[in-house]
């Protein structure tokens, strides 16, 4: 599926290359069920990956068949969200997210054929879903090839680890490396999480 993204960046870079070369095929396939990976996204936020998966198995079994709903969150009190593990405020968002699937805010059976940009700027309008969430989903999610989270802090230690930055590179260093890559910055930015093992929204 990503043959012709890895085929092209490892003739643009042989930093790439060699990372290619040592992870192997990419894997990342698309997703289907939109509102269960954001509430993944919501539940992981600021913790660690132990943590997060214990929380997300106690919220999932709030519904049947462990599936998340829109329906499904919004007939639940913030005391039972509280009860699964989640903070008041992550709640609030979950109620949120919920209610704007609910009255098609978020347009569920058009998104995949939305712009990038206009993903962003829906997705954003719901409390606790910010640009890093989006990409995590354009990527994760959508598959969308030409992603490029320049503030993702894992991004941003593989590009100061295999291209000898002394620092932290800035935003403007992250795209100067990364525009060569265009439009496979999602497949790049895959195997740099994968440098060194830190792969966000895995199954």
């Amino acid at each position: 599926m990503h043959h012709t993204s890895v085929e092209f960046l490892k003739r643009r870079d042989k930093v790439l290359r060699r990372i290619i070369h040592r992870v192997g095929p990419c894997t990342i396939k698309p997703r289907r069920r939109y509102f269960v990976s954001l509430c993944d996204a919501i539940v992981s936020q600021q913790l660690s990956t132990k943590a997060a998966y214990t929380i997300n198995q106690r919220f999932r079994k709030l519904f049947h068949r462990r599936t998340p709903t829109p329906a499904g969150v919004l007939t639940l009190s913030k005391e039972q969200l509280r009860g699964a593990g989640l903070s008041g405020q992550k709640s609030n968002y979950m109620h949120d997210l919920a209610t704007n699937f609910s009255d098609g805010t978020i347009p569920i059976r058009k998104i995949r054929s939305l712009p990038d940009e206009e993903i962003i700027e829906i997705l954003t309008q719901v409390k606790g879903i910010g640009v890093w969430t989006v990409h995590m989903f354009l990527i994760f999610v959508l598959t969308r090839p030409d992603v490029w989270p320049v503030d993702d802090l894992g991004v941003r230690k593989a590009v100061q680890r295999q291209f000898d930055f002394q620092d932290l590179p800035k935003t403007v260093e992250m795209n100067e490396i990364a525009e060569p890559w265009r439009p496979h910055r999602s497949i790049a930015a895959w195997y740099l999480w994968r440098s060194h093992d830190n792969i966000p929204l895995n199954d």
